[in-house]
């Protein structure tokens, strides 16, 4: 009697783990794709700002009230002509005071120089009033020459590409009021970080997107690199000339992708699938893991060198908690 009843325990207990064991055995489920043939692209990624190649900033140089200012934002003009002009009534009252004290020492000298040819007077005090109206002289061209800054002029000839600042306004040393430049040809500037400027090179196709023009296929070319790099920011800048057509314009901002090379006809796979070197594929229902030579590394896709075939079932992603030999069945069967 007590046989059976443990023959019946046991029964009971397998009928009721057995559910379990059959779902801890059930294969996983996942995603799979083949490789496939194609051209991948080796990149190097910066975002770029749309610039005239020839330009120039006009910046007041002392703080002081905007009092005329021309109405030239998109027209022409000439080196040397005359954009803004700043108060200069109290530069011109300093003016006439030092014009003044000039006229009193320069008499003062003269009337010592007489003296000194008499005997009335030392050397010493006809040298210091000599020495006096050096100074003063000096001051007079100084402020003569400051007074010039208070007339903001075109430093080239081109067109006015933008102005900022009102009559009225008051300036600060520094603030740019005009761009004068020409607006064509156009390139985009961008920094490029340091670890990949040494695969950069003058010649390179670069492909650019715009969210102004989104759909539009869009192309520069490397044109320059700075020698020197920001040691700050650890990146260096990079010029790329425009085609004359292009439709950016200036000021736009762009993401620049420069190609550094391309392998065309290539085995690949999606990005998504590896974790570094690694790979998962399905084989009579088995997941095996393998490690692959990689080539170029695209934003999307990876070049196979070897370690896998044209005909190999990719889990796509990477499984991250399947183990090597794990059952799995695929989602497309």
């Amino acid at each position: 009697m007590r046989l059976s009843r443990l023959s019946i325990a046991i029964a009971v207990a397998l009928a009721i783990a057995a559910p379990g064991i059959w779902y801890m055995q059930r294969p996983q489920t996942v995603t799979t794709v083949m490789p496939k043939r194609g051209n991948v692209a080796e990149i190097v990624y910066a975002n770029g700002v749309v610039e005239p190649r020839t330009w120039a900033k006009v910046t007041a140089l002392v703080r002081e009230r905007i009092v005329e200012q021309c109405e030239c934002e998109g027209q022409a003009v000439e080196q040397g002509a005359i954009l803004a002009r700043l108060d200069t009534s109290e530069a011109q009252a300093a003016l006439v005071e030092l014009d003044a004290r000039l006229r009193l020492a320069r008499d003062d000298h003269q009337r010592l120089a007489v003296l000194v040819e008499r005997n009335a007077t030392s050397q010493q005090s006809v040298d210091r009033a000599s020495s006096e109206v050096a100074q003063l002289e000096a001051l007079v061209a100084g402020q003569k020459a400051k007074l010039e800054s208070y007339i903001l002029r075109a430093p080239a000839t081109g067109t006015v590409l933008r102005h900022d600042g009102e009559v009225g306004e008051i300036t600060e040393p520094g603030t740019i009021l005009f761009w004068v430049g020409q607006p064509s040809p156009l390139i985009v500037v961008a920094d490029v970080n340091e670890e990949d400027i040494p695969r950069v090179k003058v010649g390179q196709r670069a492909l650019l997107r715009s969210d102004a023009f989104a759909n539009r296929n869009l192309e520069a070319t490397v044109d320059s690199i700075t020698p020197k790099g920001d040691p700050v920011t650890k990146t260096y800048r990079v010029r790329f000339k425009l085609p004359d057509d292009t439709p950016l314009m200036i000021g736009m901002s762009t993401d620049v992708n420069i190609v550094i090379r391309v392998a065309e006809n290539a085995l690949t796979v999606p990005s998504l699938a590896l974790r570094g070197n690694a790979i998962y594929t399905v084989d009579g229902g088995k997941a095996f893991r393998h490690e692959l030579v990689t080539g170029i590394r695209g934003m999307k896709d990876v070049e196979v060198q070897s370690g896998l075939t044209a005909d190999a079932r990719v889990i796509s992603p990477f499984p991250e908690d399947i183990a090597d030999g794990a059952r799995v069945t695929s989602a497309k069967e």
